[in-house]
C-alpha cells in the first residue's frame, strides 16, 4: 500500500529499524550522504548499497553490492536512483524480503509502486525520509 497519511508514515517510520539504503555515496556534497548521516543520528542501522563504491565504508558502514549481499532482515529500503533505475531496487527489495520501499524525492515509478504492493511492501514515493522524520517530530528509535 502506498502511504500518504502522515500517522502511516509515522508508524512505518517508528517500526523501521534496519534501512537498506541504495545508491548511497561516500561524497558529502551528496544528498545520501547526509540523509544516511542523519538516520543514523536517530538510531537507525543504515546499510549502504552502491556497485560503484563496493567495499569502501561511509559512515562506519561497509558498502555492499547488491541487497541480496547483505543477508539480514531489512525493514526498509530507501532509494537514491533515477525514477527508471527504481523498478530495479524495487525488485531487489522484494526479492530482499524488505517490508517497505522508501523512493525518495524526485524518485516517481507507479510501475515498481505497484510490484511492491502487490507484493505486500509498503511503498513511500516522492518524500525524504529525513525532512519526514523532522516535520512528524520522531526524536529516535529504539534498537
Amino acid at each position: 500500500m502506498t502511504l500518504e497519511r502522515d500517522e502511516d508514515i509515522r508508524a512505518l517510520l517508528e517500526e523501521t529499524r534496519t534501512i537498506a539504503m541504495i545508491g548511497a555515496s561516500d561524497r558529502p556534497d551528496r544528498p545520501s550522504w547526509g540523509v544516511m548521516q542523519f538516520l543514523q543520528s536517530r538510531g537507525y542501522r543504515v546499510i549502504p548499497v552502491n556497485p560503484q563504491i563496493t567495499g569502501e565504508h561511509v559512515h562506519g558502514e561497509f558498502i555492499w553490492r547488491e541487497l541480496s549481499q547483505i543477508g539480514e532482515p531489512i525493514d526498509m529500503v530507501d532509494i537514491f536512483r533515477r525514477p527508471q533505475a527504481a523498478g530495479d531496487a524495487v525488485d531487489e527489495a522484494i526479492a530482499a524480503g524488505a517490508k517497505a520501499v522508501w523512493m525518495q524525492i524526485g524518485v516517481i515509478n507507479e510501475e515498481a509502486a505497484k510490484r511492491a504492493e502487490a507484493a505486500g511492501l509498503k511503498v513511500v514515493m516522492n518524500r525524504c525520509s529525513k525532512i519526514e522524520i523532522a516535520r512528524l517530530g520522531i526524536a529516535s528509535v529504539a534498537r
